[in-house]
């Protein structure tokens, strides 16, 4: 691991005004007289950030804080990495834009994006969101097979245009969802479906299986013959960070062979060392037929890929995949910086390090407080489950609120999720700062079992 991003935890963080401060709510009070459709994280915490280095943010008032945002599991690399501020910028001065003509840049972020995946896929093609990726592959899957419904699974998130958002439930309104997609329960061992306990759910995930195939046979056109692809993000990230049992995805795997259905990982947020792994799948050793990468990708620029198998290659082809943004110059030199500076800070490994200190941490915070009710990590995607009585597990989302912007007041940067308070701290984190964002989270617990009378 690089040391780039170490700071001084003696001063850190620095809360020097009331939060948010005067500026934060001057500017904010005027970017919203326009801007509108703020994330719940603005609408319960609305400061304005001025700058960033490594897990540190600084807001407009000079108040320092703890990043355990990653500015939405975006910055996994801190902020301003060093390598990658200058790629992008030496290539701002050269070239910005040549639509999907091959340039330097993206030749070699091509043969090194094949080198850390392994060589598992037989085609990239690059875009500019998240969503634009997702769309890409629901294409590409009904370009590959000649079928048009898609399987996805509840609580999972894969975005907001009509495709993207059809594969789940973004907002109140179903009727957003378009017609040919089917929505699946999937594993959730704290909240499991038939009634186990987490340890039992954590053991076997057949029952979900069996309802998948039934869908399959009775909800899906044909007995399921028109199912193009299964999609399912490896972990929830918007649904709370929710690991599945290790026997899911093989098996899940395996389910779709049988059938004849493409499997698309949707690996937009646990790509790039986020979990531990370069890809999430890799923890089952499965490979999907169809793979979205983003967020991490880029470190912070908008840039993103659909990755597709040997045998779906010439897919790509049928289903005019270019994009006006995808793969400028800019954006290459941003990947290929960030995939370099995960091999050579070896960032997957550290990840997974901070994920076995941190998970160990907020074990023993859960120990201590009867509102925490579950706790769970993945390398640094993480969550604690905020309950009313741990028995009926009630979500307690007045607590998670009140937790969320206790701690931000205290220096934390972090993301909520309703009654989930979720973490996604940068992999270069240290050690020592892991466990003083970990402490200022539970002090802020403390203070909100106290307000709420446990």
């Amino acid at each position: 691991m690089s040391n780039w991003a170490t700071v001084s935890l003696e001063n850190l963080p620095n809360v020097k005004t009331a939060v948010p401060g005067p500026k934060s709510t001057e500017y904010h009070t005027r970017c919203a007289a326009y801007m509108k459709g703020y994330s719940s994280q603005v609408r319960l915490f609305p400061v304005a950030f001025e700058s960033g280095f490594g897990y540190t943010l600084t807001d407009v008032d000079g108040n320092t804080y703890i990043d355990f945002s990653s500015g939405i599991y975006v910055t996994g690399l801190g902020h301003c990495h060093p390598k990658i501020s200058e790629a992008v910028a030496a290539q701002a001065k050269k070239l910005m834009n040549c639509h999907d003509f091959t340039t330097e840049v993206k030749m070699k972020l091509m043969e090194k994006l094949h080198e850390v995946t392994g060589g598992r896929f037989g085609g990239f093609q690059l875009y500019d969101s998240g969503t634009a990726a997702v769309e890409a592959g629901l294409r590409c899957a009904r370009a590959a097979t000649g079928k048009m419904e898609f399987i996805s699974f509840w609580r999972d998130f894969h975005g907001k245009t009509l495709g993207a958002n059809s594969l789940a439930v973004v907002g109140d309104d179903t009727r957003l969802r378009a017609p040919g997609f089917y929505l699946a329960p999937r594993p959730n061992p704290y909240r499991d479906a038939f009634g186990r306990s987490k340890e039992e759910a954590l053991k076997d995930s057949t029952p979900y299986l069996k309802m998948l195939e039934g869908m399959l046979d009775n909800e899906c056109s044909s007995g399921g013959k028109n199912v193009a692809a299964i999609v399912l993000e490896p972990v929830q990230g918007w649904g709370g960070s929710v690991v599945p049992p290790d026997d899911f995805i093989p098996a899940l795997r395996e389910l779709c062979n049988k059938r004849g259905i493409l499997l698309f990982a949707d690996e937009v947020l646990t790509c790039m060392a986020r979990t531990g792994k370069w890809l999430a799948m890799d923890h089952w050793n499965v490979t999907a037929d169809i793979t979205t990468m983003g967020k991490g990708f880029g470190n912070g620029f908008p840039v993103t890929c659909m990755a597709v198998s040997k045998e779906l290659a010439p897919a790509i082809e049928k289903i005019s995949a270019s994009s006006s943004y995808g793969g400028n110059p800019m954006a290459c030199a941003a990947a290929l910086a960030s995939l370099e500076v995960i091999d050579e800070e070896q960032l997957c490994e550290r990840s997974a390090h901070l994920g076995e200190i941190m998970l160990r941490r907020m074990e023993q915070m859960k120990a201590a407080h009867p509102i925490i009710g579950d706790v769970r990590a993945k390398g640094c995607l993480q969550a604690m489950e905020i309950v009313k009585d741990r028995e009926t597990k009630e979500p307690f989302i007045e607590a998670g609120q009140m937790i969320y912007k206790t701690a931000f007041a205290k220096g934390l940067a972090w993301v909520p999720s309703g009654h989930i308070l979720r973490l996604s701290p940068p992999m270069v984190l240290d050690d020592e700062a892991a466990l003083k964002g970990l402490d200022i989270i539970e002090e802020a617990v403390a203070e909100t079992e106290k307000h709420f009378g446990y």
